[in-house]
């Protein structure tokens, strides 16, 4: 199997007009004429590379790579405070995979999404079944409010002095209140003109984020705050966007949908120890979808480990095609 560290240079790669004054950086690795393959980044605003799709062994895949609305090497970017994110929206991510899919003249692809690409994909493949070959998520976010009410309050029991931090980042917020309201407000402060409270803002959002990071198994510090500002701030201005806004889906639609993906093989790979979302969604998930097999590490959080990844090249294996291509 190919190492993470010695994957292929891509092909093919360049910028699709997806419109609203977007340009959407896409690249293709693997094997041309490979099974095509698209890797739905995290985030939202995290960018391919920062690393989500290096446990995909593309022998045998066309794996297409690309960054989303504002992040990565698509343009505008959000980290430029002049960047409107009106049209940086779910619906609007879904349109430009589809777009994407055309102009590389797909018919068919297998979803590989990790934890906010889960939510991505889970929403594409619902409104496009029929483009969807398989699916693969990994650290999946069930995308309900209660999942977000978890990720940005409930999840506070752990590390109580750090969500007091997060809480008082907002000026006047409330402990008790929709949780999108406190979101809401980050999302406001990362708007301001003073380029001084938008970036404390966005630390003081990252300091929640490496909060749940750096204390699970396999944890990492400074996975927000070590990143450089203009990369960092794009980050956190889009999850303050995203999730403010419940991210721009009706409530419980994902997993209440789940039915839409009968007859499509899946794998959701989850780690036991996940505190940006817990096993629960996953399971509920499954419930609508028999065709999807759940796989938990139980030695990993919401960050990889041995088993986590294991699992994951073990299902891209599995959903690879059985052709001298593959070889």
């Amino acid at each position: 199997m190919t190492h993470p560290n010695t994957a292929p240079q891509p092909y093919d790669d360049g910028m699709l007009d997806v419109g609203d004054g977007h340009q959407v950086y896409w690249q293709v690795r693997g094997t041309p004429g490979g099974k095509p393959a698209v890797v739905v980044h995290g985030g939202p605003g995290g960018g391919f590379a920062r690393g989500g799709y290096r446990s995909f062994d593309p022998a045998g895949y066309q794996l297409v790579l690309f960054d989303q609305r504002g992040c990565g090497n698509s343009t505008p970017h959000a980290g430029d405070p002049a960047t409107d994110l009106r049209h940086n929206t779910t619906q609007h991510l879904i349109a430009d995979m589809e777009r994407l899919r055309e102009h590389l003249g797909i018919e068919r692809w297998l979803l590989y999404g990790y934890s906010w690409g889960s939510v991505l994909s889970l929403a594409y493949a619902q409104q496009h079944p029929e483009r969807v070959s398989e699916i693969i998520l990994a650290a999946v976010f069930g995308g309900r409010r209660r999942d977000i009410d978890w990720l940005y309050r409930q999840a506070g029991r752990f590390y109580p002095d750090e969500w007091e931090r997060f809480v008082a980042g907002v000026p006047g917020a409330s402990r008790d209140g929709d949780i999108l309201d406190l979101l809401g407000g980050y999302a406001r402060l990362m708007e301001d003109p003073n380029p001084e409270v938008r970036d404390r803002a966005s630390l003081d959002w990252s300091a929640w984020e490496d909060a749940l990071l750096s204390h699970e198994i396999h944890g990492k510090s400074e996975v927000f705050t070590g990143l450089p500002a203009r990369e960092r701030m794009g980050l956190t201005r889009l999850c303050a966007h995203y999730f403010s806004n419940g991210l721009f889906l009706e409530d419980g639609v994902l997993v209440r949908g789940a039915g839409r993906l009968a007859g499509i093989p899946g794998v959701l790979v989850h780690g036991r120890m996940d505190l940006n979302g817990p096993l629960e969604a996953v399971r509920e998930l499954t419930r609508a979808w028999p065709q999807a097999e759940v796989k938990v590490a139980e030695d990993a959080g919401h960050l990889d480990s041995e088993t986590k990844v294991r699992h994951i090249r073990d299902a891209i294996a599995r959903f690879a095609p059985r052709s001298p291509a593959a070889g």
